[in-house]
């Protein structure tokens, strides 16, 4: 797995070990995701699938992309689509994958970088393999999640940030079993380079087997791990394994533990940690577009049918 990491962790800042009076968060929910396809045919899991969005509130949605692993000629993504309300979030973990918009912005990212899209008021938008990669083939595998925007800011100007897997904040865990890798957000005040509309953290963590990861997380934030790929537990011992989620409860810190031995093709645990602070809006949420009420869903597509949301580049 490519995404950022560094030869020993030892030389890492290490979070801090939970004190007195720290409360462990309880494990409140796992569900397994289903497994499907989007855009022009790339497999997804739907990670958040059977979560109550209460319990997601500010996310709407996260999809793993792949793992999979392309022949020549079968690399896929999307085609020009609209988007109106919310943020989208482009983890690429290995592979490589082109952006552009309406709006002229986009970029290319690979292994271990992020794409932050704002749609904000609207755009059109294309997510895409290189040509080189379509020829070629290749292993493709990564991440998007929706970030919900509130009220005041779901009409705001469209924008990008590209942040490179240089600029992530890498700590490890007081034991040094764990690389965390914090992309949004702040955990136990190191800060990633992501700058969020509403407050919350986005974290990759990378556990050696038997290794426990606890967590410290803002008491204020919401908190579900998604696996990625390999096995352990969550909380006090709740197994789960690549394609679940968790959702915890309240409380000071999380815990992710790795199970001693894993699969030779991943010989580690790997999760995303994410966690914000609830909106509590009403949302109301179609296809591509995530308002606050029908009226405005039925708007965002009138808007898009009259070509408001820019043109596609020739």
């Amino acid at each position: 797995m490519p995404a950022i990491t560094v030869p020993d962790l030892a030389v890492l800042d290490r979070v801090r070990r939970p004190g007195l009076g720290d409360q462990p968060r309880p494990v409140w929910q796992v569900t397994t995701a289903p497994q499907g396809y989007e855009g022009e045919g790339f497999p997804v899991r739907r990670a958040f699938a059977g979560i109550d969005l209460a319990h997601l509130d500010p996310f709407v949605m996260m999809d793993q992309m792949g793992e999979v692993e392309y022949a020549p000629g079968e690399p896929k993504g999307t085609p020009w689509h609209p988007h109106r309300g919310f943020e989208t979030v482009t983890y690429i973990i290995d592979g490589v994958f082109d952006h552009q918009d309406s709006h002229g912005g986009g970029g290319t990212i690979t292994n271990g970088d992020t794409q932050w899209m704002t749609a904000g008021s609207g755009l059109l938008h294309i997510e895409a393999p290189p040509e080189w990669l379509v020829d070629k083939g290749g292993l493709f595998h990564g991440i998007q999640l929706w970030v919900n925007l509130p009220r005041d800011a779901k009409m705001n100007a469209p924008k990008y940030q590209d942040l490179r897997s240089g600029e992530v904040a890498l700590l490890t865990s007081y034991d040094a079993g764990s690389l965390v890798r914090v992309i949004a957000g702040s955990v136990d005040g190191h800060a990633g380079p992501g700058s969020t509309y509403t407050p919350m953290s986005l974290v990759h963590a990378t556990l050696e087997p038997g290794a426990r990861l606890d967590l410290p997380w803002d008491v204020d934030f919401n908190a579900l791990v998604y696996v990625l790929n390999g096995h352990g537990t969550v909380g006090d011992g709740t197994p789960v394994h690549t394609g679940q989620s968790a959702v915890f409860g309240a409380g000071d810190y999380l815990t992710v533990t790795a199970d001693g031995s894993q699969e030779s093709r991943s010989p580690k645990l790997d999760v995303i940690v994410v966690g914000g602070r609830p909106i509590r809006e009403p949302l109301a949420w179609a296809g591509p577009f995530v308002m606050n009420t029908k009226a405005e869903v039925l708007k965002a597509y009138e808007d898009f049918q009259r070509g408001h949301f820019g043109h596609i580049p020739a």
